[in-house]
């Protein structure tokens, strides 16, 4: 789960092609299924692995949501990587076919290629009031999505530092992960390009959310000069913090869920707002093209927008919960997790973000290939 988050620029720039899907783009209002939800209470999601309270499991939120409205969910995790499930779709979305799904949760960049490619059915308005009631502000507002039309994010989260307290001094700043000699072949970065990105252009004085390709050519040559140095011991994907624990490494880039849940383990593990910032992202609910199942997709995006709901899923998975209201009921509860800043972060931190602006076809293209030169070695 992770991925930094797009802000600042036009939705124009989404509706340029995108490699691989030519003449793949469609109108949501022409390319749109018969609603059945009236009388097929189903509803088929597909979402991350880990990203939900056990949902088999008695009183759970999918349990609750099935007793009240006698919806049945088949609920897949089967979003591995955002590129990953992009592929397995593409050509059904493209082509105006059927994916058999009523909902997709996918991160804030691939959100905004669907929703750009006209991909993406819109959301009733009236359907999820919930949703435009309770949406924390700092996720309001996307440029690719201003008015939440298309996409409800499920879940968000930050990216910045950990450091193993017991084995090395605070890090404060990405440039000290990426330079102290102390460090050296003990850190590890991120697989997410957006992320790891993200943060080395702040290092060069540019800023994620608005960067010339000069700037992106600074910054992935900084990125190659550490890794050219042995700075960094690998680039890693949901398995980092498995090092951090053990002492292979003494500091590493992170995503605020995972340190959470290793604080539990190992109270050394700290987790550090980075002087360049701290990536926001989210993952987002979406009603493909030809879901069957709209109202009852609708049904589904309302009630965890409901803060006894999204209370309820927070204290579970432990990234930030995107539902006001939440923390106030998680707090009734005297549950130590509605008192972490990396679930309910307040306005001081989330005024230190900063998102990934999006890319067109060329740059997605160039990019990719500029970071898998340094990142295969």
């Amino acid at each position: 789960m992770g991925g930094a988050a797009f802000a600042g620029a036009s939705l124009a720039a989404l509706k340029l092609p995108f490699f691989g899907v030519g003449g793949s783009q469609q109108d949501p209002a022409t390319c749109k299924a018969t609603d059945v939800s009236a009388t097929d209470r189903r509803l088929i999601v597909s979402n991350w692995p880990a990203y939900i309270d056990p949902p088999h499991k008695a009183g759970s939120t999918l349990a609750v949501f099935q007793d009240r409205t006698g919806i049945s969910v088949k609920y897949n995790d089967d979003v591995n990587d955002n590129n990953e499930f992009y592929a397995k779709v593409k050509n059904q979305l493209g082509a105006c076919q059927p994916v058999q799904r009523d909902i997709m949760v996918l991160t804030d960049w691939m959100a905004a290629r669907m929703i750009g490619l006209g991909w993406i059915q819109p959301l009733d308005a009236s359907k999820v009031p919930n949703l435009h009631k309770n949406l924390i502000p700092r996720l309001q507002g996307k440029a690719w999505d201003p008015k939440e039309t298309y996409h409800a994010p499920w879940q968000s989260g930050l990216t910045g530092i950990a450091y193993n307290a017991s084995k090395t001094s605070e890090v404060k700043s990405f440039t000290e992960l990426m330079t102290r000699s102390d460090l050296k072949g003990k850190v590890t970065l991120l697989t997410e390009m957006r992320d790891t990105m993200g943060f080395m252009l702040r290092t060069v004085g540019a800023h994620p959310d608005n960067f010339t390709d000069t700037q992106w050519q600074n910054a992935i040559d900084s990125l190659h000069k550490a890794v050219s140095d042995g700075q960094v011991r690998s680039f890693n994907g949901n398995d980092y913090l498995n090092d951090l624990a053990s002492g292979n490494t003494l500091a590493c880039e992170a995503w605020s869920g995972d340190v959470i849940i290793a604080q539990q383990d190992n109270p050394d593990i700290k987790f550090v707002t980075p002087e360049e910032g701290l990536a926001l992202w989210a993952d987002n609910m979406l009603i493909p093209n030809l879901a069957q199942h709209e109202l009852n997709a609708e049904e589904w995006i309302n009630y965890y927008y409901d803060p006894v709901v999204a209370a309820k899923l927070a204290d579970w998975n432990y990234y930030i919960c995107p539902v006001q209201g939440a923390q106030e009921e998680m707090l009734k509860l005297d549950k130590p997790a509605a008192k972490s800043p990396l679930i309910f972060p307040d306005d001081k931190m989330l005024s230190t973000t900063w998102g990934f602006m999006p890319l067109n076809d060329q740059q997605e293209l160039q990019y990719e290939k500029d970071w898998t030169n340094v990142t295969s070695g």
